[in-house]
């Protein structure tokens, strides 16, 4: 019961210190951005009325590795849990200022190409250093369906990045999520990172929900954001109780994953290529629908929120529970498609 205590302590801290801290950094940030002219203008595609300033994204990660770097000195980390985090904010630095040499060189961008090599190289680098998927034979193809896995969940957050505080929700409560299922027991990286990664996340929210002082998390925090929880995702273990369980990711990222694959398949049907921008996210279309873009936030955050509960209680209940629980969830996601799809954009 002691051990139990002060590891809730260690990770409220964890939680706390970059809360505070990206509740400190996002307005200075802001004026740096401004200051400089570091601005998201609108476009046909982007939604947005004015021009935004766009190093929410730096707060973010600021706040996240300044915590995690304080909470090694902090207390002691068994030497693996070292390494992960090594690799955990190296990754994301380079993730990060993809994210940041993107949102400096709009509107073209870096472009798909380089985007998706430097994305490849540092997922690879990732998975070599030990931080993959560890259920699936033979090895050679979870080395590769991990690296799939980091460059889909990172660029899932960037493309659901479309509507104040929509992927910053997520990340909070997928990190909520993950800290839910790994406490207190699983690997110490991931309670660490989810702790700080909520945090970080949360203090950046309520200046991208202000209409005075908003800014943007832009590619370089989404990137970022995606990143670290598709290694979060990979750290713990599911399958304790039932082999479904190892889909309790897919319940938590669902919303991020779905969006982007409701995208790309949309896109492709009229012939569009997916990594061109248009308005076929299904936020977009229950805008058209009638929702406020606050209500569809929150009706997204609901969401996550029950998916996350159906992840923890998938890894708990018995296989026939699991299959059920499973049906219905992929039962609902079917219906969900099929209805906004008929969404006129």
């Amino acid at each position: 019961m002691t051990d139990l205590l002060e590891n809730f302590r260690l990770y409220l801290i964890a939680f706390l210190l970059p809360l505070g801290l990206s509740l400190c950094l996002t307005p200075l940030l802001r004026l740096l951005a401004v200051r400089f002219g570091h601005l998201d203008k609108p476009t046909e595609i982007k939604t947005h009325k004015v021009p935004t300033p766009l190093l929410g994204g730096a707060a973010i990660f600021l706040s996240f590795t300044v915590a995690l770097v304080a909470m090694r000195y902090y207390t002691s980390f068994p030497t693996g849990t070292l390494r992960d985090l090594r690799v955990i904010l190296f990754g994301g630095g380079v993730m990060f200022a993809l994210g940041l040499a993107d949102d400096l060189l709009k509107p073209g961008g870096l472009g798909v190409r380089t985007k998706f090599a430097v994305q490849f190289a540092v997922a690879a680098v990732t998975v070599y250093y030990g931080i993959r998927i560890n259920f699936i034979q033979p090895h050679y193809f979870d080395y590769v369906l991990s690296v799939l896995w980091i460059v889909g969940v990172s660029n899932a957050f960037n493309l659901i990045d479309i509507m104040d505080g929509l992927s910053a929700t997520q990340v909070v409560l997928a990190a909520f999520g993950f800290l839910l299922i790994a406490f207190p027991s699983e690997s110490v990286y991931v309670n660490f990172a989810s702790a700080a990664l909520a945090g970080a996340a949360l203090g950046f929210l309520p200046y991208n929900f202000s209409r005075k002082c908003k800014i943007f998390m832009g590619d370089s925090g989404s990137l970022f954001c995606g990143f670290v929880l598709a290694l979060i995702a990979m750290g713990t273990r599911y399958t304790e109780v039932n082999p479904l369980g190892v889909y309790a990711p897919l319940f938590i990222l669902a919303v991020p994953i779905y969006d982007t694959l409701f995208v790309s398949v949309m896109r492709l049907r009229r012939g569009h290529s997916p990594f061109i921008g248009s308005h076929d996210h299904f936020a977009l279309r229950l805008e058209k629908l009638g929702c406020s873009r606050r209500r569809v936030v929150w009706l997204a955050s609901l969401s996550t929120l029950s998916l996350a509960f159906f992840a923890w209680l998938i890894t708990q209940v018995s296989l026939e529970w699991g299959v059920l629980i499973a049906a219905v969830v992929a039962a609902e996601f079917l219906l969900v498609s099929t209805a906004i799809s008929k969404i006129k954009i």
